[in-house]
Order: C-alpha cells, then sequence, then structure tokens
C-alpha cells in the first residue's frame, strides 16, 4: 500500500457552524460546501461531513464504543486497485470494518481498521484529479 495520504474526514456535529470555524478564523477557502465541505490542502483534502452519516458510511452506529468522528483515506484510480489492496490487507491479517462497494456519492470505497481501531477508507473517486504521485490536485 502507497504510503501517502488523502482525505482527512473529520466528523462535525454541526457542519455549518464547524466550517464556518475554519473559513472566519483560518481564513481557509472551501472547494466543495454542498452536504459534505472540501477544503484543499497541501496534496490532500481536509473534509467536513456530518458526524451521523461518516458513522453511517463506515458502517457503525453513530457514538459507538471505538468510532473517533474522523477517518483518514488513501485514494486509488480505480475500483481494481481497491479491491488488489483490500485483498493484500486481509492477507495479513487487517480487520476489514466494511468490504468495498458502490458508494452514493458515486465512488467505490470500503473501511479498515488499524490495530487502534483508527478508520481508513479505501477508495476510488472518479470526481478526483491526482498528479502522478497521488497527492491530491484537485475535485470536480
Amino acid at each position: 500500500m502507497e504510503q501517502r495520504l488523502s482525505f482527512i474526514t473529520l466528523g462535525a456535529k454541526n457542519l455549518d457552524s464547524l466550517k464556518n470555524f475554519y473559513v472566519e478564523k483560518f481564513k481557509w477557502t472551501p472547494v466543495k460546501t454542498d452536504g459534505i465541505v472540501f477544503f484543499k490542502m497541501n496534496g490532500f483534502i481536509l473534509a467536513l461531513f456530518p458526524a451521523d452519516e461518516l458513522a453511517q458510511d463506515v458502517g457503525v452506529q453513530s457514538g459507538a464504543p471505538g468510532f473517533k468522528q474522523f477517518t483518514l483515506a488513501i485514494n486509488y484510480r480505480s475500483e481494481q486497485e481497491v479491491d488488489g489492496i483490500f485483498d493484500t490487507l486481509e492477507k495479513r491479517g487487517v480487520k476489514v470494518i466494511k468490504a468495498p462497494q458502490k458508494a452514493s456519492w458515486g465512488g467505490y470505497s470500503g473501511y479498515v481498521a488499524d490495530s487502534e481501531d483508527n478508520l481508513w477508507e479505501i477508495a476510488y473517486n472518479p470526481f478526483l484529479e491526482m498528479d502522478a504521485e497521488g497527492n491530491v490536485a484537485g475535485h470536480e
């Protein structure tokens, strides 16, 4: 698996309030604000997503023990790459939280947990532009 990061997603208790914090206090400019907020960072995206919806996307109950209200993500260039990564990780004994599947937002993703139950989304996002090294270059 490549040593890189595509997204950090924070589960927001109040999406508008959290978005306004970053816009007003940090003076950051969002690149998407429809149901989810994206801030393009230096080679990755910081996403703000309603916490309940993030839990639902992972496939756990909101407020479930161990659910930390954030996820980390690595995006790949195809569904086949995602499947290959999951096959490799499963063979290495990594805990699969949600097997890869078509996502409501138009992509393909699943979740695994590290040894301290931090959640990693392994995804293909057809709307994401990546450079040759896999850094996020933009989002449609």
